[in-house]
């Protein structure tokens, strides 16, 4: 019943196995593998097998890439297996079978680790090819394997308990990167600590990190069972509108009164006035009821897991080690690069989805209200949860810790921050505008922002480590203008007290291009939506 019978795993398989992104997603990922590998290829005509740096440097390059990029797929297929039935109204029913809820459970694992399963086994031939250049043993590599088996299986854990407690995918795609990926980024960090001792290293990987993960996700699979057989949203379809004032008593940890400051900056009060003559109702209707409409579990799970990853790395690279400011801002830029998106990306795929979308397009809005109205709503969310992040470097500012010299550097941060933000709403509504379903739209917004924000990122420390003076190293410089990461690492920075300055490493035309990118590509952007809106291209469908 738990393996050979069950049809939740063989639904979940026959339907996701056999679909055409499937094969398309093992040729890319075997084939961006694969072009990692050839690029960071030794270029001596000769091995030299008693200096392995080489071989090391390679095969490290391509474990933790492959378990970076499996880290950020398993949200993807694990995430929405609970919130997709809500959606599909299949959620009841899935609950009144005689299926036992272990047997759910373990099928909705068990269906979304099979496609990570399979990415893994098919980049194996490809990292034998390194084992001959010599320094990496076979039972490394299988150690490795192992370590990220074991990881990727709590990731999934961790999503698909995201699942049980959201009814939207969305909002269970970003609790989940909320979590894992800290644990993720954890992980490369052990790793490349423990490079240099091997025993340690393979102690840690077939002892410590199976026992945590099996007992952590041993609780989560009990919680996610225990939540099956006592639905709290049975009979509602998973659509019921919760009421703010009972979750408010019922919430543990944060406590998000709307009518104080500053919640009332992120979710304001429900109206209980007529609206003013001038007003935009389609903001005032996104602020006060729609973004909310769910409840603010995942706003206060967001908030605290943000808050508490800040602090660590707020004291050591905004006050301890001064040098390192751009790390922290590269933190803020990562959280709104998963949360922004969260709230613009189904703003019009959830018109579509309950068939308003027609209605709303018969009124007298113009498209103009329409998309400012999205746009500023989702905006204005991820904007102040955001800012909770800057205030730190607020309070740098003022201190006398060392900051005042560097002022223009420290305002240029925040027009990056702003910028990021708001290019993250606009491509996030965009998606929202071409595609039909919110999980689709959230998803290429993901993809579309991680592919601009952080691939010329990680081209640079690929060209410095493997290829510093290749022709690849000048078309790099020119791409890191369309990422925000590379703009804040990319500002003068000096300390006096300290003796450092980073004049002679960076390149301030990255900054300033990155301010040209990213308003014309907004505006473009704006200007394309405001276009399908006239037309109707996919708009009223």
């Amino acid at each position: 019943m738990y393996f050979r019978d069950n049809p939740v795993l063989q639904h979940e398989l026959i339907t996701n196995l056999r679909m055409t992104r499937g094969f398309v997603l093992l040729f890319a990922y075997v084939a961006l593998l694969g072009m990692l590998v050839y690029a960071a290829w030794p270029a001596e005509q000769t091995l030299d097998l008693a200096r392995p740096e080489e071989a090391q440097k390679l095969v490290n390059l391509f474990f933790l890439g492959q378990y970076l990029l499996i880290s950020l797929m398993t949200p993807s297929f694990a995430a929405g297996a609970l919130t997709g039935e809500r959606e599909r109204e299949s959620y009841e029913m899935l609950l009144a079978s005689p299926l036992r809820a272990g047997a759910i459970v373990l099928g909705k694992f068990a269906a979304s680790l099979v496609p990570l399963l399979e990415l893994m086994i098919c980049s194996l031939p490809i990292v034998m090819l390194c084992l001959p250049l010599g320094g990496v043993s076979p039972y490394e590599v299988l150690t490795a394997y192992l370590a990220m088996f074991f990881s990727i299986a709590l990731f999934g854990m961790i999503s698909l308990w995201s699942s049980s407690y959201f009814t939207r995918t969305s909002a269970s795609l970003v609790a989940s990167y909320m979590m894992i990926l800290p644990l993720a980024l954890a992980g490369v960090l052990a790793w490349q600590a423990l490079s240099r001792d091997a025993q340690a290293r393979l102690v840690a990987t077939l002892s410590i990190v199976p026992i945590s993960c099996i007992a952590v996700g041993a609780l989560l699979w009990r919680d996610v069972c225990r939540r099956l057989l006592n639905p709290p949203d049975l009979g509602s379809g998973g659509k019921q509108a919760i009421d703010l004032e009972t979750e408010a008593k019922e919430a543990v940890g944060l406590y998000i009164d709307r009518d104080q400051f500053p919640d009332r900056l992120f979710s304001p009060p429900k109206r209980t006035t007529f609206l003013p003559e001038d007003a935009n109702p389609i903001y005032d209707k996104e602020m006060r009821s729609e973004i909310f409409s769910q409840g603010t579990l995942m706003l206060r799970l967001v908030i605290q897991i943000s808050m508490g990853l800040a602090l660590p790395v707020m004291a050591v690279c905004l006050f301890m080690q001064r040098q390192l400011a751009p790390w922290y801002i590269a933190y803020v830029l990562l959280f709104n690069l998963l949360v922004g998106p969260v709230f613009s990306a189904d703003s019009l795929t959830s018109e579509r989805e309950r068939s308003t979308l027609d209605l709303l397009l018969v009124t007298l809005i113009t498209p103009w209200q329409m998309l400012w109205g999205k746009l500023f709503s989702g905006l204005r969310v991820s904007s102040v949860l955001t800012s909770f992040l800057l205030w730190p470097v607020f309070l740098a500012c003022l201190m006398p810790v060392g900051y005042w010299p560097n002022l223009p550097t420290m305002l240029a941060y925040f027009l990056i921050v702003g910028l990021t933000a708001v290019t993250t709403a606009m491509t996030a509504l965009f998606c929202s505008t071409i595609f039909r379903k919110s999980s689709t739209s959230l998803m290429c917004s993901y993809l579309v922002l991680t592919t601009i924000f952080l691939a010329p990122a990680a081209a640079r420390a690929f060209t410095n480590t493997f290829a510093p003076s290749s022709p690849a190293a000048s078309i790099v410089s020119i791409l890191e203008m369309f990422s925000p990461f590379a703009a804040a690492f990319n500002l003068p920075l000096t300390l006096a007290d300290q003796q450092y300055t980073n004049a002679s490493t960076i390149d301030t035309r990255v900054f300033f291009g990155f301010i040209v990118f990213a308003i014309v590509y907004n505006t473009v952007l704006l200007l394309g939506m405001m276009r399908l809106f006239k037309v109707r291209w996919r708009v009223s469908e």
